[in-house]
């Protein structure tokens, strides 16, 4: 039975390699060995990087203004649910959160102040620069809009300026929309944003941007998310051994 198997998978392996051999085409590019790379059009990506300073001063300012944010409203807000410094500073849990969501809001403004003075200081580039792709860019802004917009109303100030830091906590989770359709819709929806911005002013330095902006709130999700459900989970411990 054995050498019955063994002789029929060699069978099939031999009626594999002729069929192969028959049609040498099915072995594409050779595994990309026979590839010549030397004649590959590089002129769009030379022109791209030619349009982009990596070293321009206000290009730097906008990367340190977008990492800085979620790092500044995470250590601040971690301070205060392990001291309660400001709440004793502000007299009050609510006085003090609002306290933080201006200066968050203002940081925001600044961010973005940054990240359109880095766009208008480097060119435009042509690719971008037309109608479809301008409406395209519009229609991310509106959507990333709506997402940020109906968070907030699902939200509320403390909800949305980490009141459960402050110990302003939510009676349930929010899973009405937009929170049914994506988790975390306000950070994506600014990055939609952000894109969207990019691709209105036809600009490669505003996509590298938003990338940034992307790339930061997923570090900030990453120690959000555990952090606030360990805050809940203290919750619903305390409310048991009541």
């Amino acid at each position: 039975m054995l050498v019955t198997c063994c002789c029929k998978r060699a069978a099939c392996v031999f009626e594999t390699e002729s069929l192969f051999d028959a049609n040498p085409a099915l072995d594409c590019c050779g595994g990309l060995n026979n590839v010549d790379y030397s004649q590959m059009d590089m002129s769009v990506l030379a022109e791209l990087w030619r349009l982009i300073d990596l070293t321009e001063p206000r290009f730097c300012v906008a990367v340190i203004a977008i990492i800085f944010n979620p790092f500044f409203w995470n250590v601040v807000a971690r301070w205060e649910h392990r001291t309660r410094g400001l709440t004793r500073l502000f007299g009050g849990p609510y006085a003090a959160c609002y306290s933080l969501a201006v200066l968050i809001l203002l940081l925001n403004v600044y961010r973005s102040h940054s990240i359109t003075v880095a766009m208008k200081a480097h060119p435009r580039w042509e690719p971008l620069d037309n109608a479809h792709v301008y409406s395209a860019g519009a229609a991310l802004m509106v959507l990333g809009s709506v997402f940020v917009i109906s968070s907030f109303m699902a939200l509320g100030v403390t909800g949305t300026f980490l009141g459960d830091y402050f110990g302003i906590l939510m009676d349930q989770k929010v899973t009405g929309f937009p929170f049914n359709v994506m988790e975390n819709p306000m950070y994506w929806g600014s990055t939609a944003n952000y894109l969207g911005l990019a691709l209105m002013n036809a600009s490669p330095v505003g996509v590298i941007l938003t990338a940034v902006v992307g790339l930061s709130y997923k570090v900030a999700i990453a120690y959000e998310g555990p952090f606030t459900e360990e805050i809940y989970r203290q919750r619903s411990q305390r409310c048991k051994h009541k």
